[in-house]
């Protein structure tokens, strides 16, 4: 099976490649330039095609079987402008997915956040996958419009589409100033580490996780029978506390220094509780 993939570089899109590739998968991956990295070592190399995404025809995507697009612009706080990221997380990528449907693709993956359900979440013990779309910045709400767009565009054109909205994502490679690289850097320095009370509640997913359901996701939707349009949040269905979290991190590292709750204030706004319901949602 071929696979066409974008955000290949980045940090889930690392953790795909190297094991996708080693499950024998051929992958065509899109990168914007040969200087890009990819956030982790991986074993093999994939096709790697250097090129923006919204300039491809139809030759480049090589009989691919599947597009999973995991390309995001922005993702991590402080976040671009809301007309740069509705560029590049919309309409860039529907200029992409209708190439990519003329070289005869018919199957589509797309990496969304769960941060598209923004306010709406607060209201919901867990969040099901058809809740309200309610984001309060400016890259969760360009996912957001492109969610809606895609999925619609899927429907018009009678091809399949899954949405999957990633919960709370960690691991190796991850952007060094979230909290699971913060507290790994702290605890291998043995240092003490302040943080928040830490009871907001997540449902943490380790990336190796995301992306063996990612591809149990490929195999679903590449069976020839399987014809839909879905949407499905994706976690660990653990949920725990922050704190919680970090006391199993800071317990496994083995560190010497101390976690610190109380010593910084939780940000305006916080979301107290953001807990997925894993149950698809077919449209």
């Amino acid at each position: 099976m071929r696979i066409f993939l974008t955000g290949g570089t980045g940090f889930i899109g690392s953790h795909f490649l190297n094991l996708a590739l080693n499950k024998g998968y051929k992958i065509i991956a899109l990168r914007r330039s040969p200087l890009s990295k990819v956030k982790i070592n991986i074993d093999q190399q994939p096709l790697w095609i250097d090129k923006p995404l919204d300039t491809l025809k139809s030759n480049y995507f090589g009989e691919s079987d599947i597009l999973i697009h995991l390309a995001a612009h922005s993702a991590n706080f402080p976040y671009d402008s809301l007309e740069n990221c509705i560029t590049y997380n919309l309409n860039k990528p529907l200029n992409l997915f209708n190439s990519a449907l003329s070289a005869g693709i018919k199957k589509f993956i797309v990496g969304g956040t769960c941060f598209e359900y923004g306010l709406s979440g607060t209201r919901f013990n867990k969040i099901p996958a058809n809740a309200p779309l309610e984001p309060t910045s400016s890259y969760p709400t360009s996912k957001a419009a492109a969610s809606i767009v895609f999925l619609q565009w899927a429907k018009e054109k009678k091809i399949s589409l899954s949405l999957l909205r990633f919960f709370q994502v960690y691991g190796e490679g991850e952007l060094k100033t979230r909290l699971y690289p913060s507290l790994k850097r702290a605890a291998l320095s043995n240092k003490d580490f302040p943080m928040t009370q830490g009871a907001q509640i997540r449902d943490f997913i380790r990336v190796d996780h995301l992306v063996d359901k990612i591809l149990q996701e490929v195999k679903f939707l590449t069976n020839e029978n399987n014809k839909l349009v879905k949407i499905q949040n994706i976690g660990s269905n653990s949920p725990k506390s922050i704190l919680e979290f970090s006391n199993e991190i800071w317990s496994n590292l083995n560190a010497k220094g101390k976690l610190l709750p109380g010593k910084i204030p939780y940000r305006d706004g916080e979301i107290m509780r953001y807990v997925p319901c894993l149950k698809p949602y077919f449209i």
